[in-house]
């Protein structure tokens, strides 16, 4: 009997070192509310809407201690909506991530399905990434700083943080026999956050962006225009190459932050990819952007944020439409887990946009307006576990 319980102590003791050093953890967001839209095809629109400041999710997290200062991990990361119960991300099981790696002193190395490093530097200081809503994104969420595409088939490397200063990159496999670049996704990004300062730079490239990015989830077209979220791209999937160039920063003056993003998005060599029923065959040039965006946000009080943000888009090349957009916004915290939000966007648009059309204001994440201006307003509530 004495030895029974020796043993059953013994056990007990490596159960718990087994326990202390591997940990998994179940988290999620859900965020649900109303949005209002002025000209939704000509009419107007008010509808329920899901992950408005951040997308509806759930996720499990887990890590293990391997000794020696290198650990494993792993995250499945789940998209849905929160009104229907749907997947998010085209359908697929774990849509917003899904990868496993290891890591060390000298930092991470991750494989799967991932965020490149325009979402990972730069995409957290656009204001639509922080209190705007993704309406308040970019148009068309152009340079994928509001993180609208993941990259599957992805490796990934993150730094360790060194006196404030991070980096990494990520190469995506194209898998196509016989074409190495086909398909390809290949991003660098680096990261400055040092008490009121912090400071971001990124560069993304993608081969092929209708399949490779746009088109990365189980039920996208294989041979037809994935790209058509918006007026403001949806004409460009013939494009060969995706080329986004970002950079932003802030400053933090006591409860006030001020903070700019610039972006350089190129849609090159149009025509060079095969893509049925394209809403526009161009089979020469590229189609090309500048973003630039000032936001300011303030901390009334420690329960009360409040923001307000501008953008400007000017299409150069063989595209020459401009988008005007202004959002101003509130979010209420009841805590540290539930918040109250209120979010209002105007945006006007001119020139000529990527269908070869007049350019009609056209708010991310809503159907175009059929005039140059467009009006939204979004409220609801979110609560992190």
């Amino acid at each position: 009997m004495k030895k029974l319980l020796l043993a059953l102590a013994a056990f007990g003791t490596f159960t718990s070192v087994a326990q202390a050093q591997s940990t998994v953890t179940l988290y999620g967001i859900i965020d649900a509310g109303f949005v209002y839209n002025n000209n939704s095809g000509g009419q107007k629109l008010y509808a329920t809407s899901a992950g408005n400041l951040q997308g509806d999710r759930w996720g499990l997290r887990g890590k293990e201690d391997l000794g020696g200062g290198l650990t494993a991990l792993f995250v499945l990361e789940n998209g849905f909506n929160v009104f229907t119960g749907k997947l998010n991300q085209g359908g697929d099981e774990f849509g917003r991530q899904a990868y496993v790696g290891l890591s060390s002193q000298y930092g991470t190395v991750t494989l799967g399905r991932q965020y490149d490093s325009v979402v990972d530097y730069t995409g957290a200081l656009e204001a639509g990434s922080q209190w705007a809503s993704y309406y308040g994104a970019h148009p068309g969420d152009l340079d994928n700083m509001n993180n609208s595409n993941r990259t599957n088939n992805s490796i990934k490397y993150a730094s360790a943080n060194y006196s404030g200063i991070t980096f990494g990159g990520l190469y995506s496999l194209g898998g196509v026999a016989g074409q190495f670049n086909r398909n390809q996704i290949f991003s660098g990004g680096v990261g400055y956050a040092q008490g009121p300062l912090t400071l971001a730079a990124a560069y993304l490239n993608v081969k092929n962006p209708n399949y490779s990015f746009f088109g990365n989830n189980s039920s996208s077209s294989t041979t037809g225009s994935n790209m058509t979220g918006s007026t403001v791209y949806s004409g460009y999937a013939t494009a060969n190459t995706q080329q986004v160039i970002s950079a932003g920063g802030a400053y933090a003056f006591g409860p006030a932050t001020v903070g700019a993003t610039y972006s350089n998005t190129q849609f090159k060599d149009l025509g060079q990819t095969a893509v049925a029923g394209a809403a526009n065959q161009t089979t020469a040039g590229s189609a090309k952007f500048h973003n630039a965006e000032l936001n300011f946000k303030y901390q009334l009080t420690p329960a009360l944020l409040l923001g307000a943000a501008y953008d400007y888009t000017k299409g150069y090349g063989v595209n020459n439409a401009k988008y005007h957009q202004g959002v101003i916004g509130a979010d209420y915290f009841l805590s540290k887990r539930t918040d109250f939000y209120i979010d209002a966007i105007y945006q006007h648009a001119s020139g000529t946009d990527s269908t070869g059309k007049a350019a009609v204001a056209n708010i991310n994440g809503l159907s175009a307006s059929s005039t140059a201006n467009q009006v939204a307003a979004v409220i609801g509530i979110r609560h992190k576990f």
